[in-house]
């Protein structure tokens, strides 16, 4: 008998084993859902799993965008509150969160009404891990981001 791959296992489960799948062993049951629904054999698509698992994407887009936003905040709030101390790390640590951002949104047009969110979520931890890295006290860092969204993506930020 040939070996087969995850993806052309499908056949060998009977209808009721599919849906099961999904808390024995993931990797095959995605390889499983996707051959069904590529077939358009719907009856036998675990749609509950799948539905859960295309919601979980969109969460993931929008933890990469508040991710990038949070790191960028860090930066901002290290580079205006130890003029000192600034570098091209920094400065480049800003860009480089910046790209990421914008290849987040380019991809996922659809989190721009969630930008809000993403900024206030990630200051939170931004303003918390500014003053871990900082040594200053918190209450230095403003409770609400002083940025706007403006600022987070366009401030210029110059260093010799």
């Amino acid at each position: 008998m040939p070996n087969r791959s995850p993806e052309s296992e499908v056949d060998l489960l009977p209808a009721k084993d599919v849906g099961a799948a999904y808390e024995r062993d993931f990797y095959t049951w995605t390889f499983e859902q996707a051959q069904l629904v590529r077939e358009g054999r719907w009856e036998r698509v675990d749609r509950e799993n799948v539905a859960e698992e295309i919601e979980s994407l969109g969460r993931e887009q929008f933890a990469k965008l508040r991710s990038a936003i949070r790191v960028l905040l860090l930066h901002m709030l290290k580079w205006d509150h130890q003029p000192e101390r600034r570098g091209r790390s920094w400065m480049l640590s800003i860009k480089a969160q910046r790209i990421e951002v914008d290849h987040v949104l380019r991809g996922n047009p659809g989190l721009r009404p969630r930008i809000p969110d993403a900024i206030a979520s990630a200051y939170d931890q931004a303003r918390i891990e500014a003053a871990l890295e900082t040594g200053l006290d918190e209450d230095v860092f403003p409770e609400q981001c002083p940025y706007s969204w403006s600022d987070i993506v366009a401030r210029e930020f110059a260093w010799p």
